[in-house]
């Protein structure tokens, strides 16, 4: 765990520090909630149903698989989605930007090109949401539009609200920041309609597991399993909000680890894994769309699926009954 992460996971004397920092941004974003609510700042709305997979917490919470889960769901279902996102990291110098299977993660985002990858759905980022939806509505066929993230972007109007908590470090030590992981306070998650757990999930939660992963060759897609590395010691590579949970998955299913954690949205170079001994280097997708133009041997992208309970399968199943009939989600 971080220095930060520590910090955030216990009240302490540092986090007792920064507490009036906290309160004062906690009153700036329930200002900024009761503006919006009482119709000062406006509410953009839109023609086809917006569903928001988000958290209250800074860091990965797991919201990604599940993020891919939804819209394979959507389109069974019969419905064409479409995603939005921050497009965080991207460094395009106009806004909003499409996201292929093959655009620059350096442009758009590496997340945003991993889930255009992974997903196959049309995919438009820029960090005004709103304009980000009209853009992809403008461009696609697009009736659903999943914003990946946007939780607290208030400006883009909602017809359902998924809060996604991470089931090791829930809401840490409840704070708000700089004291604490919370965007916002944890009452929130009262109001969002349906909280679902990376994990054991508890009263009024819903659970969401991980399968087994596969994992495919960086550069040739050749698929093998992930247990043809049990036993074997590995490089684990991994740039995203929690290292440690990708590097925790590999160790529970029986290989040794040797970690190497790097910033969220790092952009490698090749002597970022040029590591010593010369050992199979594992990464995470996201990893992935930024290290397949580096001269990588032995890499390999270590594919993770996810699966919500019945229960929340069963409640968005009546979400989405309740939008089509123009009412308002319970």
């Amino acid at each position: 765990m971080s220095r930060v992460g520590r910090i955030w996971s216990s009240l302490n004397p540092v986090s007792l520090l920064l507490l009036p920092l906290s309160l004062a941004f906690g009153a700036v974003t329930a200002l900024r909630r009761v503006l919006y609510r009482s119709g000062v700042l406006r509410v953009q709305q839109f023609d086809v149903p917006i569903v928001i997979v988000g958290n209250i917490t800074v860091g990965g919470t797991g919201k990604t698989p599940l993020v891919i889960w939804l819209a394979d769901y959507l389109r069974q279902r019969g419905f064409r989605p479409g995603i939005v996102s921050r497009g965080y990291g991207g460094r395009a110098s106009q806004w909003p930007q499409q996201v292929r299977p093959d655009s620059d993660p350096s442009v758009v985002g590496d997340e945003a090109v991993m889930l255009a990858s992974r997903t196959g759905c049309p995919m438009c980022v820029g960090p005004d949401r709103p304009e980000a939806i009209r853009a992809l509505l403008a461009h696609t066929d697009a009736d659903i539009v999943i914003s990946d993230d946007g939780l607290q972007h208030y400006a883009m109007g909602r017809d359902l609200e998924i809060a996604v908590i991470d089931g090791d470090r829930r809401l840490g030590n409840g704070l708000l920041l700089p004291a604490g992981p919370l965007r916002e306070p944890r009452s929130r998650l009262a109001r969002v309609d349906l909280v679902v757990v990376n994990g054991q999930g508890g009263r009024g939660e819903f659970s969401m597991k991980l399968f087994q992963p596969t994992v495919r060759g960086l550069h040739d897609g050749r698929v093998v399993e992930i247990d043809d590395f049990a036993g074997r010691e590995i490089h684990a590579v991994a740039g995203i909000g929690n290292p440690q949970r990708f590097f925790a998955l590999l160790q529970r299913v029986g290989l040794r680890v040797v970690e190497h954690p790097f910033a969220d949205h790092h952009a490698y170079r090749d002597e970022d894994l040029a590591f010593s001994p010369a050992l199979p280097i594992l990464m995470t997708e996201k990893d992935a769309v930024k290290c397949r133009r580096l001269a990588c041997k032995d890499c390999w992208v270590v594919h993770v699926d996810a699966q919500p309970d019945t229960g929340f399968v069963h409640r968005l199943n009546q979400a989405l009954k309740d939008i089509a009939n123009g009412q308002e989600t319970p």
